[in-house]
């Protein structure tokens, strides 16, 4: 049994919360610099000098990437043999992001009622995501994720015989259909299978996958492959200025689903692709 201290995971949600909220991970800046060398707009490369400028000055003067830092999401792998010690894991992510938001100064996004619109003050609660897993590892990804990305999320029920056309239909024409919206180039997420609330998860997983990383089923690989080619193809471009960069990756996530239903998500995420991983 491996015992974990609820002020040890307070301590470091508190600080990756900051850190993931002020620096991009090598795989989103390698792949970030490599666009920019291959993109054909003039425009679509200034676009590209800026945003790598931006990253390097977040980086230097320890300031958010952007204005936006988010909806605080976790993805949590629990080992069965672990045990927090002093409270709860889900309340200590919850007082390290309450932390982490004040006392980084970070933009408080939430609001407590969708309706009546109070804002909570210090960015909580977070959604936490929570799978039990052998061992006696704990797992706790983290993804503050932007509004306006978020905002261009889609689901659709697809009837199972549209099938894998059906599928790139939708993720291409939901992509087109953001247009600029989340400030491309980006990277897409996008969950096949399970059920309605299922295929939404598994897409949103998808975005935290490391840029560059294939699904390990050589056939949604490949078909990862393609819808990016075919969005790329969309010539959005860098912040919707046009170019050959829409999308810097395509990552799938799938799930057994019901015979007669085949459940699609897409969910979005800017080229900003901020994430932290905490393993204890």
């Amino acid at each position: 049994m491996k015992i974990v201290k609820y002020e040890d995971v307070v301590q470091r949600v508190r600080d990756a919360c900051i850190y993931a909220t002020h620096n991009l991970k090598p795989d989103v800046v390698e792949v970030l610099k490599r666009a920019r060398e291959t993109e054909e707009s003039e425009i679509g490369k200034k676009v590209f000098d800026q945003i790598l400028e931006n990253v390097e000055v977040a980086k230097r003067e320890d300031l958010p990437l952007c204005q936006d830092t988010g909806f605080s999401v976790f993805f949590v792998e629990m080992g069965q043999d672990v045990k927090i010690e002093g409270g709860s894991i889900r309340d200590a992510i919850v007082e390290g992001v309450r932390k982490g938001y004040t006392e980084g100064y970070l933009r408080k996004s939430i609001v407590e009622d969708p309706l009546r619109r109070k804002n909570t003050g210090d960015n909580t609660p977070p959604v936490i995501h929570f799978d039990v897993v052998p061992g006696d590892t704990l797992r706790i990804v983290f993804e503050p994720k932007g509004g306006g990305s978020e905002n261009m999320s889609a689901l659709k029920i697809l009837l199972p015989g549209e099938g894998k056309e059906g599928v790139k239909k939708f993720v291409v024409e939901s992509v087109k259909k953001a247009g600029a919206n989340p400030c491309p180039p980006i990277v897409v997420g996008v969950g096949i299978g399970g059920t309605f609330e299922y295929c939404a998860f598994l897409a949103k997983k998808a975005t935290v996958r490391e840029v560059g990383k294939r699904n390990p089923d050589p056939f949604y690989a490949e078909l990862e492959e393609e819808l990016l080619e075919e969005i790329n193809k969309l010539g959005i471009g860098p912040q919707g200025f046009g170019g050959k960069w829409t999308a810097l990756d395509v990552h799938i996530e799938v799930y057994p689903c019901h015979i007669t239903s085949l459940p699609v998500a897409v969910n979005i995420q800017c080229h900003a692709d901020r994430r932290e991983e905490i393993v204890f």
